[in-house]
C-alpha cells in the first residue's frame, strides 16, 4: 500500500471528488424524488403524467448516457453556468446524477405515502385541508420513516455511481485510480485494494448515518 502513501494528494483528491459528487446529487435527487412523488399522486391528471412519463424515461436510460447527453449536447443548447471548465464539467455530472437517481427516491417515497393509511388523509381531508396541506403534515412525516432503509440501498447506488461521472472529466475516485495505476502500473493491485477501501469506508460512512436517522425518527414516531 506504499503507493497510496505516497500519492495521497491525488487519492485524497479523489476521496473529495465522490464526496462533493455524492453530497450535492443526494441533495438534488431527494429534492426532485419527492416533487416526483408527488406529482405521480396528484389529483392533476397532467402532473401524474409528467411524474410517470419522467421516471419511465429517466430510469430505463442508462446513466452514462445521460451524463454524455449532458456534456455535450447542453452547452450546444445553451445551457452553461458561466463557470470554469472543470466547474462546469460537475455541475453537469451532478445534474445527469440527480435526472437519473431522482427516479429511484421518487419510487422509494411513493412506496412509503402507500403505506399511510387512507383514513388518516381522508380524515385530514374532511377538516378541510389541502391537498398540499395532507402531504406536508399527515402522509409525507408518516412516508419518510418508512422510507429510510430503501432510501439508504438508492444513495449507496448513488455513490457507486459517482464513478461513472469520471467519463464526463471530473477527477473522484476512478480517475484517482487510472492517473495511479498510469503511474505506478506494477502496484495496480495496490491501488485497486485502495479504492476499494475507500468505497467501502464511504458506504459504511452511509449506512451509519442512515441507522442513525432511521432510529432517531423511530423514537419520534414513537412518542407521537
Amino acid at each position: 500500500m506504499q503507493v497510496i502513501v505516497d500519492n495521497l494528494d491525488v487519492f485524497g483528491r479523489g476521496v473529495w471528488g465522490t464526496v462533493t459528487l455524492f453530497f450535492w446529487a443526494t441533495l438534488g435527487s431527494l429534492v426532485l424524488g419527492t416533487i416526483l412523488a408527488v406529482f405521480r399522486i396528484s389529483p392533476s391528471a397532467a402532473l401524474r403524467a409528467f411524474g410517470t412519463t419522467y421516471v419511465n424515461v429517466f430510469r430505463n436510460t442508462p446513466l452514462t448516457l445521460i451524463i454524455v447527453f449532458c456534456v455535450l449536447c447542453l452547452p450546444t443548447l445553451g445551457i452553461t453556468f458561466g463557470v470554469g471548465t472543470a466547474t462546469q464539467y460537475r455541475l453537469y455530472a451532478i445534474l445527469a446524477l440527480v435526472a437519473y437517481t431522482s427516479t429511484f427516491v421518487c419510487e422509494a417515497v411513493r412506496s412509503g405515502i402507500n403505506t399511510v393509511p387512507v383514513g388518516q388523509a381522508e380524515a385530514a381531508r374532511a377538516i378541510g385541508l389541502p391537498f398540499t396541506g395532507v402531504l406536508r403534515l399527515v402522509v409525507l412525516p408518516q412516508a419518510f420513516r418508512a422510507v429510510v432503509p430503501p432510501l439508504g440501498s438508492v444513495l449507496n447506488a448513488l455513490l457507486k455511481n459517482t464513478s461513472v461521472a469520471s467519463a464526463a472529466s471530473n477527477f473522484e475516485l476512478i480517475s484517482a485510480l487510472r492517473n495511479l495505476v498510469e503511474q505506478n502500473g506494477n502496484a495496480v493491485i495496490s491501488v485497486l485494494i485502495g479504492i476499494t477501501v475507500a468505497y467501502m469506508l464511504l458506504a459504511g460512512v452511509l449506512f451509519a448515518g442512515v441507522g442513525l436517522l432511521e432510529r432517531a425518527l423511530s423514537r419520534n414516531g414513537a412518542r407521537a
